[in-house]
């Protein structure tokens, strides 16, 4: 008579958890920071997704964008950055997030946005997750940033690392 044995890894049952923040970052800002940190705590892995849209004209290069949310989640591994040129749903799908990752600093956030989520919710039934900034960075957001940025201001206050951006 012959024995088998099965055996099998736990690894393979547990599913990970895995959110997408998306945007165009035009820059990445503090806040931003602020909320892929608050999200790392509840998802096993958070995928930074850097939207292209052609129709739109950016002030910080594509490839600088990336290079700079990347150096400042260098030491984390749950964390990856990507770009993507595609409904934000369709790229979900495609990288297995099973949630989108949205920031919020106010009410004004919170009712743009929770229309866009209910529509992505329709398209394809994922879920969007909200997270506070914190209050300290609730006033910054990206186009004050690059205003101060054109007129020679200094941007580190608002972005970590604006070396890496502006290279």
């Amino acid at each position: 008579m012959v024995q088998c044995t099965l055996v099998f890894s736990i690894n393979n049952l547990i599913m990970t958890k895995i959110g997408l923040f998306p945007g165009s970052f035009d820059p990445f800002t503090k806040g931003h920071e602020v909320v892929v940190r608050k999200a790392l705590s509840i998802f096993d892995k958070i995928i930074i997704g850097v939207g292209v849209n052609n129709s739109k004209s950016y002030l910080f290069d594509l490839n600088n964008r990336i290079n700079h949310i990347q150096s400042l989640f260098d030491e984390d591994e749950n964390v990856e950055v990507l770009q993507f040129q595609k409904l934000t749903v369709e790229f979900c799908k495609e990288v297995g997030a099973q949630n989108i990752v949205r920031g919020l600093r106010d009410s004004k956030d919170f009712e743009y946005e929770k229309s866009i989520a209910h529509m992505n919710f329709d398209i394809s039934g994922i879920e969007t997750v909200f997270f506070l900034t914190a209050q300290k960075y609730s006033a910054i957001n990206s186009s004050i940033i690059r205003e101060i940025y054109k007129n020679n201001g200094p941007i580190d206050s608002f972005v970590t690392n604006p070396e890496k951006l502006v290279k």
